[in-house]
Order: structure tokens, then sequence, then C-alpha cells
């Protein structure tokens, strides 16, 4: 036998490749490999990009600058489960990154990342998929992208999933996605709320958290609050609120519970199960103060209903809410104000925080440093005092006007706002309105009337027009420069603001000296233009400009050409002539600097003696002045507790400063200073006219016989009777222009006029039976035709039983003095025209 012989291997294939184990220490190499076709080689790929991204956003930012995002947007979709895994895996941590989400809204990864929601797809998938989204549906776009995906639906499925990652990062993406509305209904239509609920009792207090800031947002629907009691929301919350070591995440299941109990039947309900009782306790009870602070705002909010008010207050909710005023914590007070301002639409309610001395603790809280409180005190104060003197008393007992006149310098404009809004309030009474009024009441409104926000222009002007319902209160505000900023608010484009200008402007025009003021400003001109527009007019325009007239009727005359019977003129009426359209009528001071000219010449109306003027003005200067007067007028009144020498106190230090200023400067100074004021001539012809009319006129019984005495007396004065074919030589003008030159002046007082026409007549017709007590009006026409119209009652001639009737007439002034002309026929006409 032969020796054996060893047997050769068989050599290796030439065309397989050997494998190759990698090492390496470079990303840039790794990435690369994601382009690989093997997937041995991605899975590594992806698992060790997955690592490398898990170290930091630096690592992450260097991966997507070597160009790993968009291969592992491909590979997620990866034929092979385990690429598919591991590349969703490193995604799902590199879209932390902001400029990988930037990149993969790009490249449109969301739909591919949605198709990987199914219930076929690995845990780890879904942990990763999920993460990327939570991540990407931060943005705005994205978001719209997932829900018309429809990736809302596979999300709310993976509420059940056993993972608690993969509930966490689903929750925390219809968290971000419900932010927007279709959203939000979305979740109840595909029933969304009862895994939400379930979240609730998770192990992981971050699902909580973020299943309660979902609840948040989708109650706050209607609809969604009805699907929340029906799958009995209610018992979950209440359960969950019950468990204290649930406490850091109670805040937001009372906002939670605070949405619900927007609704009438959700109150109910949760009034039935206990827990209006339990939500009370949390109020009562000490413990955090975002939680109590959010029991309270859970209060305000179930407040917004009448029908919940009367069930709150039947809880006593009134003692629990005053008792939180005094606790510390500015988040907590503001609650509580805004809380007690909710439940002060109740009439009851109005009265428990009264009679709690609820009210005098809020008053204190407007002196806080926190601005937030300040606005939200001042917002119970207007709340409460609205159409309620007592409560506005017992502010004033709190001495609280002082510190809401001190608010109106405030820098948040909702504190001022509602601070105006109470002054408002308490200005009703007369004692409380010049207690204000004492504080510098209308120097404090000035800011507010230049504010830019809307709201508070609105109140300061409202504040103002129940300030300056008296004479005190109108001398305050011209004293004060107020009329200046309240005039400019005509010009405003914003309809209330106008709206409560020209109210304003109404209340403020019932004295003379400030309609004149304001006419000098240009209120006359601005409602005048705010009458013409069909748009911008209405009833509180219409009021302001008839106001405005009314209060000088002067301008009333020379405007509209007409006096009515209520018009009655006194001292210091002047008749500048008719004024043309957009013309600016001048007062009689202005006038009288003016040169002798050849126009129309002024006429007065003055039967006040020199000193009688001084002494009136005298007393005008006392009421502008600084008084006293008003200050003890409030102080006096019944039942005050207040302090009874603070206002006054004050008044009289200020006086008698400035008696030592007076009295340490120069007698040379003094006199400088004080300039003799310009007044109107003494008129002692018209003063002799009054008083003959009165002695003759007055006597007789019969109204025509008035009418017709007082016509003859105005014509005998005038010049007498003129036929209606030699009226051309009745030289009138020439009369008039003798007596300017005589006086050197372009205004002639109405009693020294021997020789006057229609208009001269009939303006001292006017004048005098306004004196004595005698009904007429004055009405300019065409041409110099001016005429009177008198009420005269006449019977029926064919009817003797029938009762007689007011019929108007004309006075015949000037060719049958005395004669009264029925109107509207042919004589009246005759004599009203040329």
């Amino acid at each position: 036998m032969g020796k054996k012989v060893k047997k050769e291997s068989e050599p290796p294939s030439k065309d397989v490749f050997d494998p190759l184990p990698i090492e390496s220490k470079k990303a840039a190499t790794v990435v690369l490999m994601l382009n690989s076709p093997e997937e041995e080689v991605l899975v590594k790929a992806c698992e060790a990009i997955h690592k490398f991204a898990e170290k930091g956003d630096e690592n992450r930012s260097s991966l997507l600058g070597l160009g790993a995002v968009e291969p592992l947007s491909r590979l997620i979709s990866h034929e092979d489960k385990l690429v598919r895994r591991n590349a969703f895996m490193a995604l799902g941590v590199m879209a932390a990154n902001s400029d990988v989400k930037r990149l993969l809204k790009k490249l449109d990864a969301i739909p591919s990342i949605i198709r990987k929601l199914s219930p076929e797809e690995d845990v780890v998938v879904h942990e990763f998929a999920t993460l990327c989204l939570a991540s990407l549906s931060v943005d705005f776009s994205c978001k719209v992208q997932i829900s018309d995906q429809e990736g809302l639906e596979p999300l709310i499925q993976l509420l059940s999933s056993p993972d608690p990652d993969v509930k966490k990062n689903s929750v925390e993406t219809i968290c971000n996605l419900v932010q927007d509305l279709p959203s939000r209904v979305a979740v109840r239509e595909l029933n969304g709320i009862p895994p939400l609920l379930e979240l609730l009792r998770s192990e992981f207090p971050v699902i909580q958290q973020l299943s309660l800031r979902t609840l948040v947002i989708v109650t706050t629907d209607t609809d969604t609050r009805a699907t929340f009691r029906e799958e009995q929301g209610f018992d979950r919350l209440l359960e969950f609120l019950c468990n204290k070591e649930f406490s850091d995440l109670h805040v937001e299941a009372l906002q939670v519970l605070s949405n619900c109990l927007e609704d009438r039947d959700s109150l109910q309900l949760i009034h039935e199960t206990g827990g209006l009782q339990r939500l009370l306790q949390f109020i009562t009870t000490p413990t955090l103060l975002d939680i109590q602070t959010n029991a309270v705002k859970a209060i305000s909010r179930v407040a917004q209903s009448s029908e919940n008010r009367k069930l709150l207050h039947e809880q006593d909710i009134e003692r629990s809410l005053v008792e939180l005023l005094s606790l510390e914590g500015d988040s907590l007070r503001t609650a509580t104000c805004q809380a007690v301002a909710a439940m002060s639409l109740h009439l009851a309610s109005k009265d428990a925080f009264r009679d709690l001395d609820g009210i005098r603790a809020v008053v204190q809280l407007l002196g806080s440093e926190g601005g937030e409180v300040r606005e939200a005190a001042a917002q119970a104060l207007s709340s409460l005092t609205s159409s309620n003197q007592l409560n506005s008393y017992a502010v004033y007992e709190a001495e609280g006007d002082e510190g809401l006149v001190q608010q109106l310098h405030d820098v948040i404009p909702g504190a001022v706002a509602h601070a105006a809004a109470v002054l408002t309030n308490m200005a009703e009474q007369e004692v409380l309105r010049c207690s204000i009024l004492s504080h510098g009441a209308m120097a404090a409104l000035l800011e507010p009337l230049q504010s830019a926000d809307t709201h508070t222009l609105v109140r300061a002007t409202q504040a103002l027009a129940a300030l300056a319902c008296d004479a005190e209160g109108r001398a305050d505000l011209r004293n004060a420069g107020g009329l200046v900023p309240l005039v400019q608010l005509l010009r405003s484009n914003h309809k209330e603001v106008r709206r409560n200008a020209c109210w304003a402007i109404s209340v403020c025009a019932n004295d003379e000296p400030t309609a004149v003021e304001m006419c000098k400003l240009g209120a006359l001109d601005l409602l005048q233009e705010i009458n013409s527009s069909a748009n911008r007019r209405n009833k509180f325009s219409e009021i302001a400009l008839q106001r405005l007239l009314d209060s000088n009727l002067s301008l009333k005359y020379s405007l509209t050409n007409t006096l009515a019977p209520t018009d009655i003129t006194v001292d210091g009426f002047y008749d500048p002539g008719q004024a043309r359209s957009g013309q600016r009528v001048l007062t009689l001071e202005d006038l009288s600097k003016q040169p002798v000219n050849q126009r129309r010449p002024v006429i007065t109306i003055n039967a006040k003696p020199l000193d009688t003027v001084s002494v009136d003005q005298s007393e005008e200067r006392q009421q502008d002045s600084p008084t006293e007067t008003r200050t003890a007028s409030v102080l006096s009144s019944k039942g005050s507790t207040r302090t009874p020498s603070k206002g006054k106190s004050k008044g009289r230090k200020e006086d008698e400063k400035l008696r030592d200023e007076d009295e340490s400067k120069p007698q040379q100074e003094v006199a400088t200073v004080t300039e003799k004021p310009w007044m109107l001539p003494y008129d002692a012809a018209f003063h002799a006219l009054v008083t003959e009319a009165t002695k003759t006129i007055l006597p007789l019984h019969v109204e025509s016989e008035q009418y017709s005495a007082l016509a003859r007396l105005v014509s005998e004065v005038m010049g007498g009777a003129v036929e209606v074919d030699r009226q051309h030589d009745f030289l009138w003008e020439l009369h008039l222009s003798e007596l300017r030159y005589e006086l050197q002046s372009n205004i002639i007082p109405i009693g020294q006029i021997r020789k006057g026409t229609y208009y001269h007549r009939a303006l001292l017709y006017k004048v005098l039976a306004d004196r004595i007590g005698v009904s007429c009006s004055l009405v300019r026409g065409e041409y110099n035709r001016v005429w009177n119209e008198v009420l005269l009652s006449v019977g029926m001639p064919h009817y003797p039983g029938c009762q007689p009737q007011p019929r108007a007439h004309l006075v015949d002034l000037i060719h049958q003095p005395g004669r009264l002309l029925r109107a509207n026929t042919p004589q009246a006409k005759q004599y009203q025209t040329i």
C-alpha cells in the first residue's frame, strides 16, 4: 500500500470579498456609510450616529454639516426593519436641533414620519417618530402639515401605547398641535378626551403635566367641555385634585376646572358631586401660592354667569375672598380683586363685600407697588361702586378718593381707566364729588385725556363729565387747562371717544365762561364739522353743539340767525352780525381792540352799572380760587368719619403761603402784574328803558296789549313810525356812523341808538321782552330784515265753544308800530322781505 497523501483544500472563489471589520474614529466616515447598500453597514452607521448625536447639540450641528440628515430621512422608509429603527433613533435625536428641523421641513419628511406611526411598526420606531414630531410641531407650518397629513389620529391612538416614552412624545405633539383651533375640534371628534383623561393616572409626572396642559387648551371649546362632562372628566379631575402627591400639578388641573366651570351645566354637576366645596377649600386652606391663585381664577371664571354668581353667593364666597385680600403675594391679590370684580356684578354680593369691610381692604391695595395689583384693585372698586351709592360712600370713608385721583397718573393704562370709572361712579353724590375735586382731580385728568389708549380716553372723558356738572368743577377744569385736550378729542377717529368727548363738552357748556373758552379753542367749528357728516354725527354731538350755542346766545344768534323765546338774553349779549360759513365770531374784547372801520357796527346790551360788575367779578374770582367752602361742605356731611382737617388744613396752608409771597413782593411789582380787565361799558339809557318798560308794560294783563305797547315803546325810542315808501328818507346809517365816530369804537350800546331800522328795533324788542318776562323770538332774514314772533291765543270765530289756539304773529315795529301780523299772511311776508 502506498503512503497516504494529505488532501489539499479548495482554493477560495475569486469573486467573493472577504468580510472587513471597520472601525472609524471620524463622523464624516460614518456619514458616508449611510449611503451603503449593505443593511448591516447601515444599521451600524445609524447606531453610531445616534450615540454621537445624543452627546449634545454641537454634535448634531456637526452631523448636519456633514450631510447626515438627508440620507437618514430616506432610511426611515427602508425595507429593513432594523435599519428603519436605527435611522429613526438617529433622526429623532437630531430633530431637537433647530437647523435640523428647518432642513427636515424642507425635505418634506413629515409624511414619511407619520406613515410609520401605524400599529404594525416597532415600538422603538413609534418612540423616535413621535419624538421627531414633538420637535417639529413647535413650528406653525409643521403643525399645519401634520394636521393636513392626518397625523393627529395615529397620535391619539398612541396615547394608549404600553411604552411611556411613546405616550410622552405623542401627548407633547398633540399639546403643540391644539394651539390651533382646528386641531382642538379634531381632538374631540377623534375621541381624544378619554385617553387624555387616562393619562392623569400615569406614574410619570411629565405625562400627567402634558395631558393637563392639553386639556387646558381643548376645554376652551364649548362642545369639548360637554364631551368632558360625558366622559366623567370631573370625576377624574377631582380625584386628581384630592391626591396631595400631585400637588405640584394642581395648578394645571385647576385651570382645566376653571375652563369647564364657565358652563352652567358643568357648575351644577360639580356642585352636586361636592367639587365646588373642594374648590373653595383650595381658596381657604393655606397651600402653595400658585394653587390658591388658580383656584381664585377658577372662581372668577365661574362668576361670569349670573346664575353662577348666585350659587357662589349662597356658598358665602365673599367672606373667603375678603380674607384672601390680606394675604401676601401680588398674583394672589390680583386674582382675588378680579374675582371680587366679577362677583360684584351680583347685587347681594356688593352689599356683602361692604358689610365684610372688603371695600377698605381693596382701597388699601391701590397703594401696592405691583402695577397689576393696582389695576385689579381699581377694577374691583369700579364694579363695586357701579350703581351703588353706599359702596361709593364706603370708598370715600376709606379715603379711597385721594388714592384714585393719584392713580390717574399711573403708567398702566388699565389702572388709569378703572380709577376714572370709580371716580365717575362716586361723582354722582355731591359730597363725594366735592371731595374728589379738592384732591385736584381735574388737573390729574389732563394726562389721561391725552392717552393713546382708547379705553382710557373713554373713561377719562366720562369722569370729566361727571365732575364738571357744577360750577366748581368747571372752574377747576378751566384753571387746570383741561379744555384744550378735551376739545382736541373731537378730532378722534374712534367713535366712542368722540361721542364721550361730545357729552363732556355738552356738560361743560352749561356756563358761559367755559362755553366761550371752548369756542375760542375751536369746539364750535369741530362740532359743526362733525354734525355735517352723516357718519360722524351722533345725538351727543348735536346736544353738544346746541348746549354750546345756548350758553353763548350772541354766538348762537350770529350763526343760526334765530333766538327762541326760551333763549333769554342777559347783560353782555351782543349782535356782531350774521356769520358766514366757516367764519370765526370774535369776542367783544377782541372787537373792542379793532380800530373804527366802515363795517357793520356791533350792538351791545348792558344794563349793569360798573360797581355791580366789580362785585360780581370779585365773587367769580373767589369761586375760581381754591375754596375752603367746598372742602367744608364735604367734611360736614352726615355720618362722615373721615379726618376733618385734612383737606381744609391743606387749603389754609396754600392760602397762607400765597399771602406771604404777595406781602414779600415790592408794591411796584404787584401793581405791574395786576392788569385792569376790559369791561363792557354801562348803558344807562338802556337801563332807563328797562325801568320804563317794567312800569308801563307789565301792568297790562292782556297779552296782545303787552306786545303792542312794547312795540310802540321801541318804535318811539328808535325814531318813530316810518312809511313804507319813505324808508329812503330815514337816515339811520348816518346816525350810526356819527355814533361810531363819537364813541371812537365799532361797539355801540343799544340804548344810544335813536334811529334804528328792522334789526335794531327787533333786537331792542327782544332784549326788553326778556327783561320784563314777555315771551318772543328773534329771527334774522335777508337784507337786514329782522323780526319778532310772538304766540297769541286766538279763538275760532265760527266755533265760539272752541278753546283758543296759540298762533304765531309778527310784531310791526316800523310801519304801524304795535300791529300784530298773522304769520305766513301776505302782510307778514311783505314785512319780512324787501
